[in-house]
């Protein structure tokens, strides 16, 4: 079984045509299957109002979908914000008399650059991305230990606690023991469902649905990581270097309260000093996190400041 996780921004409701709705929060998911191969599209229900909608649902795509009614600061800021996360790949809908010519100059520099403009024919779109998923194949790393990020837990009668999220790195195996981090609790995998169907293991970028036993769905929370890979660690305090984007106004400066996304976490941090050179868009920080963001070491978080005004996506942060 073969899956693609695709974020559809721009146009609220727009994967409805696509697929078929499952799980809704601030995150909406819509299913398409056919065979073996599978597509998730999830778009942020709570975008714009709240950044961290957006940033969860680009943070859990292997692609995008990119709907353009109109050029507005939200197009400029999810486009940053692709950027980013580095999704490198993805389509463009043009639509309301939208043409190339007006979006151009905006996407100099930008990941969206690189993303074709498709007719919005949302027949041809779905078959596309299934011949994409059926591409993709499974990932290789099932004899890597798994991560698993949290996006959705609740608990279900007769079965136990329930988690939904895509794995992140590895794969993970029915019965298995994982950690559940950042409590340190251990778990154990009493079964695992991808698209309804019962799995023995989930690998790399399958959507997945893991009962638990020997925790409670209280325990758990968004952003929480099930996971056997020793190498995990969590960082509270830390120095690290980032990069601002180009279109971000003014540098970091100590005492702000800026947020990190990885994975499923989109976590508060304090500025406790910066570092800079002649280019005040690559900076050294020092910072300071109540709750610990969980990470495979050297990786990359994207760094926002929601009181940025209409954008509120600085950059990137390599984690320690």
């Amino acid at each position: 079984m073969a899956n693609l996780t695709v974020a559809v921004l721009g146009a609220p409701g727009y994967a409805k045509i696509l697929g078929k709705k499952g799980t809704e929060s601030d995150l909406t998911f819509t299913n398409l299957k056919r065979g073996t191969d599978t597509v998730t599209f999830v778009e942020p229900a709570r975008y714009p109002e709240r950044l961290s909608s957006l940033f969860h649902a680009v943070t859990l795509a292997d692609r995008a979908l990119v709907v353009v009614d109109a050029v507005t600061p939200a197009f400029g800021e999810c486009a940053v914000m692709l950027q980013c996360a580095g999704i490198t790949e993805g389509d463009l809908v043009l639509r309301n008399d939208v043409v190339v010519e007006q979006i151009q100059p905006l996407l100099r520099g930008c990941v969206l650059s690189r993303y074709p403009v498709r007719e919005d024919h949302p027949i041809a779109l779905r078959e596309r991305l299934l011949s994409e998923a059926a591409r993709a194949g499974p990932l290789p790393g099932s004899d890597a230990p798994g991560s698993l990020p949290v996006d959705h837990v609740f608990p279900v009668k007769g079965i136990g606690t329930v988690v939904l999220g895509c794995v992140a790195a590895g794969a993970i195996h029915r019965h298995e023991s994982l950690r559940l981090l950042p409590s340190g609790k251990e778990v154990q995998v009493r079964s695992i469902q991808k698209h309804d169907d019962d799995a023995e293991e989930a690998s790399l970028r399958d959507r997945v649905g893991v009962a638990l036993k020997c925790v409670e769905a209280s325990e758990i929370e968004r952003g929480d990581v099930l996971t056997a890979d020793p190498a995990i660690v969590m960082s509270r305090e830390f120095r690290a270097p980032a990069t601002l984007v180009p279109w971000w106004p003014s540098p970091i400066r100590e005492g702000m309260v800026v947020h990190l996304g990885h994975w499923m976490q989109f976590l508060p941090a304090r500025v406790l000093s910066v570092e800079t050179g002649p280019d005040w868009r690559e900076a050294v920080l020092t910072l300071s996190m109540e709750r610990p963001l969980v990470h495979p070491p050297g990786r990359s978080a994207v760094l926002t400041h929601l009181e940025g005004g209409k954008l509120r996506v600085a950059g990137t942060l390599r984690l320690p």
